[in-house]
């Protein structure tokens, strides 16, 4: 059972402005990347569920979570059907991203007040997902769409809220051009938890990473 609500997790995505994905298929190594993640001021996790298995993981960091890290909001991304997005939730995810919108999955979160965020590409289905209910709407891929579409959307309909997620990096030029659009919150994850991080197991750079791209994040808000 999901321990915030929809409107908690959304505040607090719109607080910090950033979702850390991540996903392997290692519990330790799991752990080790929440950590880092969690002592550089990260207070939201998106693990992307695209492995075999990969809800033992999801199951085990989250009890990590809730019992080592108070305030870690763990969501699960990458669900494409109900049944998932219900199986999940049942093991606590406090948040569901999928790469399209998908109906059935809106109403099963609903049903428990938990936040979904749907991936959408065009003005029709960013509409459809906030008449169900969206409160952050995924922007997928990011990298495709780019700042210009946010900004374009978020003319017409400033209510709207945007999470990108691909194209998306730690850069400054990067990040000030998607908050400059008018996001909410970006999505990061290899760009953030790189390949070389975890080859290298380097968990202490990717803790002054994570700080180093909230602090950054916070200046281009002020």
């Amino acid at each position: 059972m999901a321990q915030y609500s929809r409107i908690e997790v959304a505040s607090v995505m719109k607080e910090t402005g950033m979702v850390p994905l991540f996903y392997h298929p290692n519990v330790e190594l799991g752990k080790k990347v929440l950590r880092a993640c969690y002592d550089g001021g990260a207070r939201l996790m998106e693990f992307t569920a695209r492995g075999d298995y990969a809800f033992e993981v999801f199951s085990e960091l989250n009890k990590y979570a809730i019992k080592d890290m108070p305030g870690m909001i763990m969501g699960v991304g990458s669900i494409t059907d109900a049944g998932a997005a219900s199986m999940f939730m049942q093991m606590g995810a406090n948040f569901i991203v999928t790469p399209s919108l998908r109906e059935d999955i809106a109403i099963v979160c609903n049903r428990r007040k938990v936040l979904w965020s749907p991936g959408c590409g065009s003005l029709t289905e960013i509409n459809r997902a906030e008449e169900l209910g969206c409160e952050i709407v995924k922007l997928f891929p990011g990298d495709l769409y780019g700042p210009g579409f946010i900004k374009a959307i978020k003319g017409p309909q400033p209510w709207t809220s945007i999470m990108p997620t691909g194209g998306v990096s730690t850069e400054e030029a990067n990040l000030k051009a998607w908050f400059n659009a008018g996001v909410t919150c970006v999505g990061m994850g290899s760009k953030l938890i790189s390949k070389e991080i975890l080859s290298n197991k380097d968990y202490t750079g990717l803790e002054n990473k994570v700080k180093e791209t909230l602090s950054l994040i916070s200046k281009l808000r002020a």
